[in-house]
């Protein structure tokens, strides 16, 4: 770990040096009332005052929607073009929270855990991630309830915690290393007088996740599932903000004789999901998805992948139409 100092004045100069050097920039911006992350061309659209975006970083290494690769049909053979990583730029994401930033670890995990995916090691490769601690926080934030906190340096390369009248920075790969070196000329020493856990948010833990985890794996037949998802609509607005979840559909683009193989977002949350053409669904109730959801974050990926399914950025419940609020349900089955 090495520590500066960057003003916020240099901090502008820094940023729009890297748009000018060709790299991708992201950022928060705000549009209308939501901020999300967008490509900027200036760093004037930046966003700082929000407590969290919208959206989280996750689509930047896993879109939305993915061509994997391309076919043709023709005289009875088929030609593929599999998947060419050489157009994929070099990005920099900045403000994202350190919720956000140690959201890659997990999915890193997932698309890694058999075949390492190449779209997503390919596209996380090439970005480099420059998150800010939070000085700010609500009541749907419970980051230090799942071993995180407001000025959780893992995940980020890069960490700024603003610091009276500039940032205190963090560098913690040798990737964010050599971001700063390039544009040493930004950086200041950083001051010896300066306590970082004053600036920072103060978020009460509001429960244990290694006993949420303990607790959980017993709960399978537990009525716990059918009480918490009475009001779910299972509508997929908490996989879609989430920064962990990776749950993806496989699509055929086709057109005539030729065609694409495309990977998009999908939701266990959702009815369809586990649909056998047999007409059979494993999971044909909300409650048994619902449970799906929690036992996979809390119990299925540290048991299998030793990490924890869950970064406690409170997106889900922000974005719930039905105010399912996740840290209050995990409470509940610690309580239990």
């Amino acid at each position: 770990m090495e520590n500066k100092y960057i003003s916020k004045e240099n901090l502008k100069n820094w940023l729009t040096k890297i748009i000018a050097d060709g790299k991708q920039l992201y950022a928060p911006i705000l549009k209308g009332e939501t901020t999300d992350f967008k490509r900027i061309d200036s760093v004037d659209e930046i966003s700082t005052e929000h407590i969290q975006t919208t959206q989280s970083a996750k689509a930047i290494a896993f879109p939305r929607a993915e061509k994997l690769f391309s076919y043709k049909k023709e005289n009875g053979d088929v030609t593929l073009q599999d998947y060419n990583p050489d157009g994929l730029p070099e990005t920099v994401v900045f403000g994202l929270h350190p919720c956000d930033a140690v959201g890659f670890r997990p999915l890193g995990s997932i698309f890694n855990w058999d075949t390492p995916d190449k779209p997503y090691n390919e596209r996380r490769k090439r970005t480099t991630l420059i998150a800010v601690s939070c000085t700010q926080s609500d009541e749907y934030c419970f980051c230090t309830s799942v071993n995180g906190s407001p000025g959780n340096t893992e995940g980020s390369d890069i960490l700024l915690t603003p610091v009276k009248e500039g940032y205190l920075v963090e560098i913690s790969t040798e990737k964010g290393k050599e971001l700063a070196e390039k544009y040493n000329s930004f950086f200041d020493a950083a001051p010896d007088n300066i306590n970082k856990e004053d600036f920072l948010a103060q978020i009460p833990a509001r429960f244990s996740v290694e006993a949420i985890s303990k607790k959980i794996a017993g709960l399978f037949e537990s009525d716990t599932w059918i009480a918490q998802s009475e009001r779910c609509l299972g509508c997929g607005a908490c996989a879609f903000v989430c920064p962990t979840c990776a749950c993806f559909d496989i699509q055929e683009d086709v057109k005539g004789n030729s065609g694409n193989r495309v990977r998009c977002w999908d939701s266990c949350g959702f009815s369809l999901f586990t649909l056998h053409t047999s007409g059979h669904n494993p999971r044909s109730v909300q409650s048994a998805r619902w449970r799906q959801r929690l036992m996979h974050k809390f119990s299925y990926m540290p048991d299998r992948l030793s990490v924890v399914g869950c970064t406690g950025c409170g997106r889900c419940s922000r974005a719930c139409p039905v105010d399912m609020n996740l840290s209050e349900q995990l409470s509940i089955i610690n309580e239990q």
